[in-house]
């Protein structure tokens, strides 16, 4: 593809955002794209890639087996996407790139949620920690296996800036020109910080769905939220009488609308106060993306309301001390005897990158997966 071709693809982007054209490319060179953009080719490799597949049976609040109808880390992805396509249309930001770090952004995460990764972290605490967003980038840099040429999926900076949303400066040393923004303090690309606040507005929304589809929430209890109960009063207004599953999801629907308005009024006033020009003078800037701060005051106070009386409710609780201890117990049974792994899992002679590879065995499992490799290692039934 001519430059002249690859520039059509950034047509209509402002100056400031990621151009495909200008891309800082990729780890490993290859033609180019052919008829897609850079970012369009990351994302179908993304797509096609066995992690992404693997997120249709990864969880957010509810495990696997506990119904068909709550979200999933695929799921949830595709609505990080679609909300993050809409805010970086609005800005003239380049969707592509958006969309495909919004579908990689959890490729990494463990099963059993949030549990998953804390006590994965709590069992490598003496081989290197584990934390959910430097395995996504492990997993596209180095663990997908679909090409000749290279390890991994080979995708530009752009899109492993955007995944690696935080690092710790000891990580961020070992990752080069990629890290290097965690160290000086400076900011990645309009797009990443989109999708950051892309994925925020996507859990905080359906996860009240989700609670109250479970009946863990009712919706007395989320009236008190004051961003809820405002805009289920504007729905009672509007349809008199409305009830059950449409009032909630017309509340829902105007959650998300009140959220993206206001992100995307607030950071175009802030874009145009800094003036960037150049995606460099975006990354010299303070954070540009940005909810007002009445805004982040009740976006906040719904995350605080969510904590203590959804992800912290006891029959939540419960699955959670069962997946903890799913995940702890095969760790141990790994590290004790790696005998029992998958011989491409299996290292000899050194303790770090045993332990490195069981985590990320474990980090690939899928919720139903990982029950049934506890029940194969620990069950008697299992002979």
């Amino acid at each position: 593809m001519t430059m002249d071709a690859m520039r059509s693809f950034d047509a209509g982007l402002a100056p400031y955002a990621a151009h495909s054209s200008q891309s800082r490319g990729r780890r490993h060179a290859e033609p180019g794209p052919g008829a897609r953009s850079e970012y369009q080719r990351d994302r179908d490799r993304i797509i096609h890639s066995t992690a992404f597949r693997r997120l249709e049976y990864k969880t957010q609040v509810f495990l696997n087996h506990e119904g068909d109808l709550f979200r999933t880390r695929l799921t949830h992805s595709i609505e990080v996407a679609q909300i993050g396509r809409t805010l970086a249309r609005s800005l003239r930001l380049n969707e592509d790139l958006v969309e495909a770090t919004a579908l990689a952004h959890d490729l990494g995460h463990t099963p059993f949620g949030h549990v998953g990764q804390d006590v994965l972290n709590d069992c490598m605490k003496d081989f290197g920690g584990f934390e959910h967003n430097l395995q996504s980038l492990r997993v596209v840099d180095h663990l997908e296996e679909h090409y000749g040429a290279f390890d991994g999926l080979n995708l530009t900076f752009e899109t492993r800036e955007g995944i690696l949303k935080h690092c710790s400066p000891n990580n961020a040393r070992q990752l080069g020109e990629l890290g290097q923004r965690f160290l000086d303090r400076s900011q990645p690309s309009l797009e990443a910080q989109l999708t950051n606040l892309a994925d925020e507005i996507a859990y905080n929304n359906h996860d009240i769905d989700d609670g109250l589809r479970s009946g863990l929430l009712t919706m007395a209890q989320m009236e008190e939220v004051e961003l809820f109960a405002r805009l289920r009063r504007q729905v009672e207004l509007q349809y008199p009488g409305l009830a059950g599953r449409r009032a909630l999801y017309e509340t829902i629907r105007l959650m998300i609308t009140a959220m993206t308005a206001d992100l995307v009024e607030t950071s175009r006033q802030r874009i145009l106060d800094a003036n960037p020009q150049t995606i460099d003078d975006v990354r010299a800037a303070a954070p540009l993306i940005r909810f007002s701060d009445t805004m982040r005051a009740e976006t906040t106070a719904l995350k605080r309301f969510l904590y203590a009386n959804l992800y912290r409710h006891f029959q939540v609780n419960r699955m959670r001390v069962k997946a903890s201890s799913i995940v702890r117990e095969l760790f141990q049974a790994f590290l004790d005897d790696p005998v029992l792994l998958p011989n491409d899992y299996q290292v000899d002679g050194d303790p770090m990158k045993q332990a490195r590879k069981i985590a990320d065995y474990i980090a690939g499992m899928t919720d139903r997966y990982a029950i049934r490799e506890h029940r194969r290692i620990f069950s008697l039934d299992h002979f």
